[in-house]
């Protein structure tokens, strides 16, 4: 199954200083502005992530007639714009992609990698299929998520979008593999909201869980909250090295890891365990623009492609793991 991606767009929030807006999240601020990013991006009021992924979309579309597109993908990170509601059939319909098939993918911060693989499973199983837009988007509901506090990824809003053609020569998909791990699915979760526990009308607004949630699932225990992290880097690498195995290729044939948006010391550690150096890494674009959750290869990939910084023949692999547990990895050659 053979195809490339031809074209990209991006759709971000305002960018904003992580210094100049840190103390309305959090009183904890040496310790954010210690995971070393220098920016996010906030969405205007009233904008929601399907607006973002449309604006992305749209962009990755110019010059494209839109009933030319066979297949929309869409991964999402946070909630979408309502319950009861598939954002994907919603972006497709902004798009006028009238005759494309609309699948939701939702990994967590996975989906923007996993999405390739559901492409290139698409085409192979209906060969009339011969575009496909690929798009990830991230706006965090800062009701339930505190995206400075919540995690050590500080969250951005934005979305990226990329126009995958059967059989184009730029930027091919080479192999893709990914892996779960159920033990971890409730970390987190909203517990509010759901089927189990629905809203109540006039109930204090729930919260999703935060990090202290997971210190709290180790029992306070140092030791096994290090090995769980350390079990995060390792499998992402395993995600890396299997799929370099698929592709044929060497961890060291890589020209670019492109891992999450994540702070600078776990993409330190993750680019030492796969074997590329930091240069060839994302961690110039995370510092500058904070987490974009199921965006964040989709939007590096972009700024590298656009950049100049990717030669004919390059090998460029997107890391990533994702609540769920899920870790993956998609191979593409320029």
């Amino acid at each position: 199954m053979a195809y490339g991606l031809t074209a990209f767009g991006t759709a971000l929030g305002e960018q904003t200083a992580v210094k100049d807006v840190v103390a309305e999240y959090t009183e904890d601020v040496e310790r954010v502005l210690g995971y070393g990013y220098d920016c996010i991006h906030r969405a205007a009021p009233g904008t929601s992530v399907t607006d973002l992924a449309v604006e992305a979309g749209r962009r990755a579309l110019t010059g494209v007639n839109p009933r030319e597109v066979d297949l929309l993908v869409l991964a999402l990170t946070d909630l979408a714009d309502h319950l009861y509601w598939d954002a994907a059939a919603r972006v497709q319909w902004e798009l006028g992609l009238s005759r494309a098939e609309a699948v939701l993918v939702d990994q967590g911060c996975a989906g923007g990698v996993t999405a390739f693989d559901t492409v290139a499973g698409r085409f192979a199983t209906h060969p009339g299929y011969g575009t496909a837009l690929v798009v990830g988007a991230n706006c965090t509901v800062e009701a339930y998520w505190n995206r400075l506090d919540t995690h050590s990824l500080l969250f951005s809003d934005g979305a990226a979008a990329a126009l995958a053609v059967r059989d184009a020569p730029t930027l091919r998909w080479r192999a893709s593999y990914a892996e779960t791990d159920g033990r971890y699915a409730d970390f987190f979760r909203m517990d509010v909201g759901g089927a189990r526990q629905p809203f109540v009308p006039g109930a204090e607004t729930p919260s999703v869980r935060d990090s202290w949630d997971v210190v709290e699932y180790f029992q306070h225990d140092a030791e096994r909250l290090a090995a769980y992290a350390e079990e995060i880097d390792d499998r992402t690498a395993r995600a890396v090295h299997r799929a370099c195995r698929q592709a044929g290729c060497a961890e060291e044939d890589l020209a670019w890891l492109l891992l999450l948006n994540d702070n600078a010391r776990v993409l330190a550690a993750q680019a030492e365990l796969i074997g590329v150096p930091l240069e060839r890494t994302n961690t110039r674009l995370a510092r500058r623009h904070g987490h974009f959750g199921a965006a964040d290869h989709l939007f590096s990939l972009a700024r590298t492609y656009e950049a100049g910084e990717l030669s004919p023949g390059d090998l460029v692999a997107l890391g990533t793991n994702g609540r769920g547990m899920h870790w993956a990895c998609a191979i593409l050659q320029c």
